[in-house]
């Protein structure tokens, strides 16, 4: 029986809410305004070390299919072979492989999979809220991160050519996720 002292972490591991956590982007609709969406069936672990944030690790998958625009015939294009292609590319992954102190806050650095596409992505942590206990004896967290992709970096080329100059969709794509999180039982 060893009597050496084991080191205390202070790394946590929560579950991401799915009933409250979601992804929104938005992109340049006929080089006029934006269009936003989300995806809401968001899942995934977070270890977190609140007091060495360079130890968190996270993990997230994003179910396709949960796309939401406000529009069915377009949630029905995006999920086609022009854009997602979800029957093949059934999930949207962000697995984290460095975490940066910024004068900020800090970045997620991350290897982000759409399309079967992996591009490494920095996401900028807004928020991380103090751990609160809900009615239910739960301990939850919550954290807004948000980052700028160009879709055909990730196999998403389809697009329309407009009569007056331009093209029907954007290239950049604004994301920013949403989480809650409720911290597993040691």
């Amino acid at each position: 029986m060893s009597t050496t002292p084991t080191a205390a972490t202070s790394v946590a591991r929560y579950d991401i809410d799915p009933a409250h956590s979601g992804a929104q982007f938005k992109v340049r609709h006929l080089m006029i305004s934006n269009v936003k969406g989300h995806f809401t069936a968001v899942k995934g672990t977070v270890d977190y070390d609140r007091a060495n944030p360079s130890a968190t690790r996270i993990d997230v998958s994003i179910d396709v299919n949960s796309i939401d625009t406000r529009d069915a015939q377009r949630d029905g294009h995006l999920k086609s072979a022009d854009f997602f292609e979800v029957e093949k590319y059934p999930e949207i992954t962000f697995k984290s492989t460095e975490v940066v102190a910024t004068s900020e806050g800090f970045e997620v650095v991350g290897d982000l999979t759409i399309h079967g596409v992996t591009n490494k992505v920095a996401l900028v942590v807004e928020d991380v809220t103090p751990e609160a206990k809900d009615p239910w004896g739960n301990v939850r967290v919550g954290a807004t991160a948000s980052t700028t992709i160009n879709r055909k970096d990730f196999g998403l080329t389809w697009n329309t050519a407009l009569e007056a100059g331009g093209v029907l969709v954007g290239d950049d794509v604004k994301i920013e996720i949403d989480v809650e999180m409720v911290r597993k039982a040691q």
